[in-house]
């Protein structure tokens, strides 16, 4: 089959959607398909392919970390994708390659799929004042209906997409697909003590200490500020605790002057930016994963940080519950205390029990390698294609599950 790929951003930028796309790609391409990747490049002069991703010239757009917004018309780039000539175009995020994607597929009479990865009603703030909100958040609801109306599916990692498109007033049935993650990558296995030392020291880890991690934007939406203030009311030096964050955004420097004012600076790490090529020893270096935000789809850094073994403490979130295995690979908190009672449990664990569990949460992540992704999309391609695709016998070919 070939697959078209939408999507506003892509490599080297980093976000859970760019990971999301480079997982599916892999696991597509191991299974014998031709994949194109289309994305806005704001540092592309001309239409490109290199390495079977189409670059589209793009302005950098400043608000949004310099992700590039392109034009959703240009004949060229119609033109690049007719040669192609794709059984199915897949649309990632909704700007102006998204548009494009829809147009494209609507002209060239091929079936569109839609996943929607954000909740954008949590995200406007960064595009539009506060007095207009309201307005942006209507507007914002009926251009994804409008998206959604031409899709033949539409997919997401999280149930939380079925209440959006309600609010949309789209009738659609929304499939539940897994995030994924590679798992390979992830695994602490591929790091010797000493490398993990050096890292351990380099995030200012004291020794006998044990470290909790959050990777994620600081910005507002992930609720960093949560985090801190929990910190600060939980422990003290005697706990033996240290907090690593890890991203860049444009809270960062607020959450530091945050962290400084609760008296808790020498306990917090922040690393800003960490190239994802060189982040997964990072995640071995530490005990756990946490995070406070209520924004999130299906967080792929918690995958990556339950790929690497680590426990999840987050907080309670009715509709993204299924992320992990309460009790077992994660566990859930609503107040700040008892976030502090699950981590010092965690914590207080003797060494061959912290192996134990890491070994175990990775045991459970087992299902959610490249392939496995690549399958329920292609479960999702074959049905709205009609061409029938082998090896799907372990997904259910109506695709997971269907919420509504």
């Amino acid at each position: 089959m070939r697959i078209a790929l939408f999507v506003e951003t892509y490599f080297p930028f980093i976000n859970g959607v760019v990971t999301h796309i480079k997982v599916l790609r892999d696991g597509l391409v191991q299974l014998g398909h031709e994949v194109l990747i289309v994305t806005a490049d704001p540092a592309a002069k001309h239409h490109y392919i290199e390495d079977g991703v189409l670059h589209c010239p793009a302005r950098a757009f400043k608000r949004l970390y310099g992700f590039g917004l392109a034009s959703p018309i240009s004949h060229h780039r119609y033109e690049i994708i007719k040669e192609f000539n794709p059984d199915v175009l897949h649309m990632h995020q909704e700007f102006g390659v998204g548009l494009f994607c829809a147009k494209t597929a609507q002209k060239l009479n091929k079936p569109l799929v839609y996943t929607l990865h954000t909740m954008y009603d949590e995200y406007l703030f960064y595009v539009a004042p506060k007095a207009f909100l309201p307005a942006a958040k209507k507007i914002s609801h009926k251009y994804a209906g409008y998206l959604a109306k031409k899709a033949a599916a539409v997919t997401s990692p999280s149930a939380k997409a079925q209440d959006y498109f309600d609010k949309c007033k789209i009738n659609k049935s929304v499939k539940l697909i897994p995030n994924s993650v590679e798992m390979s990558k992830f695994d602490p296995a591929n790091f010797s003590d000493e490398q993990l030392k050096e890292i351990r020291k380099e995030l200012g880890i004291r020794d006998g200490y044990s470290a909790a991690v959050f990777v994620g934007r600081m910005g507002k939406e992930k609720s960093v500020d949560v985090l801190i203030n929990n910190w600060a009311k939980c422990f003290t030096d005697n706990d033996k605790m240290h907090l690593v964050l890890i991203g860049e955004g444009p809270e960062l420097e607020a959450l530091k002057q945050q962290a400084k004012d609760l008296g808790i600076a020498d306990s917090v790490t922040f690393t800003g930016r960490v190239d994802h090529t060189k982040i997964a020893p990072y995640y071995a270096a530490c005990d756990m994963y946490v995070s406070a935000s209520l924004t999130e789809m299906m967080s792929i850094s918690m995958l990556e940080g339950l790929a690497a073994g680590l426990p999840v403490v987050q907080r309670y979130d009715e509709q993204n519950k299924g992320q992990y295995i309460e009790g077992v690979t994660g566990f859930t908190y609503k107040t700040a205390d008892e976030f502090g009672q699950i981590v010092k449990n965690l914590a207080h664990q003797t060494p061959e029990k912290k192996m134990d569990k890491k070994l175990e949460v990775r045991q459970s992540m087992k299902s959610k390698g490249e392939l496995q992704l690549a399958k329920y999309m292609l479960s999702v391609y074959s049905q709205v294609t009609g061409i029938k695709v082998d090896g799907l016998d372990d997904i259910q070919q109506d695709n997971a599950q269907t919420v509504k």
